[in-house]
């Protein structure tokens, strides 16, 4: 019953928003409509933007019960340019497009998931027990997302998507939050450096934190200060009786829940940088040179310095000092396995641009505390509501005595020799503490237990789940001190060749490098982000 309602929640939330009514056009399905960027003046004043100021009122016409015109929704758009730069204190330095597409077209013209993932995405959301083994890592993406994007921001343009261009209802939201997009682009860049799901997930914490964290203090102002466009009654339907995948969405959302609350704790430092030596003052930020006020400085230094890890996202005040553990797995694989390397598996799930790697380098995963929540509470592990514990501006809280331990990880995906599509894994996970490791050792044991695993009689610490189930295969699971090492296989056999005993061969340690890197994303919103989609 609590999956279920789990599944309502959810869903809501990755398909809320209809607040700003968008143009009415005289098109087809396939066509869309389109507002071309045009020059900026470089010496208008902070807040004014097209002619356009924040506290501009309008009256629309008699059809905006329906639909804008085209000049009404530029009037819109530029009027949230213009308060969004009154909230954050930065300047446009460049106009905006924005198109509205249908959705057919939109389908039609982007695909997030082309293919098959490869075994070794494959086996990495197995081995987590977020995607099962017979379901294909794509196929569970196509699930997840199905018709829910709403729009995202590319290269300059805003494209807000709908199921009819000539009556099309768009989130507020969602338009100013793409538009931050555009703003974190003109001043700060939105490239991403991560290699591991994790670090890509924090950077994201960062990016679409703040996405969310000014449509907040946007929000505040409407009524008090701001005439703003009324939200619109949601009519009740039947996607939230569409399947998906909880574990999934739940890691790919991470930025979006927590990200806005770590995006507020650096806001309300101002100036001052918090650290583990204390605080000191950051230098002087683009908000501070161009509006003479530094009560941004702290979010405008963390994209010079961003986020290594969901931990720091989940728990802002161990940013920026509290970074993961390098953590190494030795490989001891027989001679039946081998590990995964970059040129077993071009494609990345990830959206890194980090440097590149040979291909003869092994290929590595961080999962990273966020993901470790995901697949725990969706496997039923962490027992309390998800919104137990939230916020405001992050009503999901992730945090968990079982996770927050977490310091570091490492996940290697095998192969057999002679059939790449069978696969197994190596998951390390360093703790904070050897309590933290324990705890977090009993959870996963309980997590097998869920799953009909059963204790192998005369093999220690090996555990089997039977093959009617998705994640059927062998699982060792050991610990010392603080680390924690699950081994995974087809069989109780093949535990010991894919990570056999230490004197078997001489260990050689194995470095996180992570996926290759791919092009720069897109971002969007609906609750997730079109670049999370790829995100792995």
């Amino acid at each position: 019953m609590r999956r279920l309602t789990l599944l309502a929640v959810v869903l809501i939330a990755l398909l809320a928003g209809c607040s700003l009514i968008a143009p009415n056009a005289d098109t087809d399905a396939d066509s869309s409509v389109t507002l071309e960027p045009r020059s900026l003046d470089s010496d208008r004043p902070l807040g004014t933007v097209g002619n356009y100021t924040a506290t501009d009122t309008f009256e629309l016409g008699p059809n905006s019960s329906t639909g804008l015109t085209t000049a009404e929704l530029e009037a819109v758009k530029y009027r949230s340019m213009a308060r969004i730069e009154v909230v954050r204190g930065l300047q446009f330095r460049e106009d905006v497009g924005l198109e509205i597409v249908s959705r057919e077209r939109y389908r039609q013209e982007n695909s997030w998931a082309e293919g098959a993932a490869g075994p070794y995405t494959n086996e990495l959301w197995r081995a987590g027990f977020v995607v099962d083994g017979e379901t294909e890592y794509n196929d569970a993406l196509g699930e997840l997302y199905g018709g829910s994007v709403q729009g995202y921001y590319s290269s300059g343009r805003i494209v807000l998507v709908t199921d009819e261009v000539d009556s099309v209802s768009v989130d507020r939201d969602t338009l100013v939050h793409e538009l931050v997009h555009a703003l974190q682009d003109q001043h700060f860049g939105l490239a991403r450096s991560g290699t591991t799901v994790d670090e890509r997930r924090a950077e994201s914490g960062l990016i679409e934190g703040e996405g969310n964290y000014v449509p907040h203090l946007y929000d505040q102002r409407c009524g008090a200060a701001w005439e703003c466009l009324p939200d619109l009654e949601r009519e009740p339907g039947t996607a939230n009786q569409r399947p998906f995948n909880v574990g999934l969405y739940l890691s790919i959302y991470a930025p979006y829940a927590e990200g806005p609350t770590f995006v507020r704790h650096l806001h309300e430092r101002g100036g001052e940088r918090g650290s583990a030596n204390g605080s000191a003052r950051v230098n002087a930020s683009a908000s501070e040179n161009e509006t003479g006020d530094g009560e941004w400085a702290a979010v405008d230094a963390a994209f010079d310095d961003r986020p290594s890890s969901t931990e720091q996202i989940l728990h802002p005040e161990r940013y920026p000092d509290d970074r993961p553990v390098n953590v190494s797995v030795a490989d001891r694989s027989g001679a039946e396995w081998e590990p995964f390397t970059v040129a077993d598996e071009s494609e990345s799930e990830g959206e890194g641009e980090g440097e590149e790697k040979d291909e003869t380098d092994l290929r590595t995963e961080t999962v990273g505390e966020a993901t470790l929540f995901a697949t725990l509470f969706a496997n039923g592990i962490v027992d309390r509501p998800l919104t137990e514990g939230g916020t405001d501006i992050s009503p999901y809280n992730y945090s968990h005595p079982i996770t927050d331990g977490w310091a570091g990880d490492t996940l290697v995906a095998y192969h057999d020799r002679d059939d790449e599509d069978r696969t197994g894994h190596v998951w390390r996970l360093a703790w904070n503490s050897e309590a933290d490791a324990t705890q977090f050792r009993e959870a996963y044991l309980k997590l097998l237990e869920r799953h009909d695993a059963e204790a192998v009689s005369g093999a220690t610490d090996t555990y089997r789940v039977p093959d009617e189930s998705g994640f059927a295969g062998a699982y060792r699971v050991t610990s010392e001190g603080d680390r924690v090492t699950i081994v995974g296989g087809p069989t109780v056999a093949s535990l010991e060749d894919i990570h056999g005993s230490e004197t078997r061969s001489p260990p050689s340690a194995i470095t996180a490098v992570g996926p290759l890197p791919t092009a720069p994303a897109e971002h969007s919103t609906t609750g997730i982000a079109a670049s999370a989609i790829s995100d792995g």
